[in-house]
């Protein structure tokens, strides 16, 4: 059964800067917390078709494909190899402009759990929301100092 997770957060500044920081790997674990590896594989910047090495704070690891990377307004990933917990992944940011400063974020996880993890499925789910909202914020708080 495939869940979908969705958060979103207003951040005070266009798009195109919260884009910017939000892909850029050499910044990300400057802010986002959630990571304890952030790192891109075989290029220098984020694109579609480039592939990317994340660690979390669990210590699980996911490398992920760009399949959207349409600036400044969303970029999109999706697992590439199996995972211990995932049957299938994907994650998405997307920038809205609200007002002239002012950003509408929302950030999206879809996924489907390997099937021995079933019964677990209201536990992992709550986890994961936790952890999207608290990367939202992280994000607003990095931007706002």
């Amino acid at each position: 059964m495939a869940h979908r997770i969705q958060k979103s957060i207003q951040i005070a500044a266009a798009p195109a800067v919260v884009f910017d920081i939000n892909q850029d790997y050499d910044r990300r674990l400057e802010w986002d917390t959630f990571l304890k590896k952030a790192e891109l594989i075989d290029t220098d910047k984020a694109e579609v078709g480039g592939k990317a090495w994340c660690v979390s704070k669990y210590g699980l690891g996911m490398e992920t494909r760009y399949v959207s990377f349409n600036h400044p307004r969303v970029t999109a990933v999706e697992m590439r190899d199996s995972s211990v917990v995932f049957k299938s992944f994907a994650g998405s940011w997307r920038f809205e402009q609200q007002e002239e400063q002012s950003s509408k974020v929302i950030f999206i996880y879809s996924y489907e759990l390997k099937t021995y993890l079933k019964l677990t499925s209201p536990i992992i789910k709550w986890v994961l929301a936790r952890d999207v909202s608290q990367r939202l914020r992280d994000l607003k708080t990095y931007i706002k100092n």
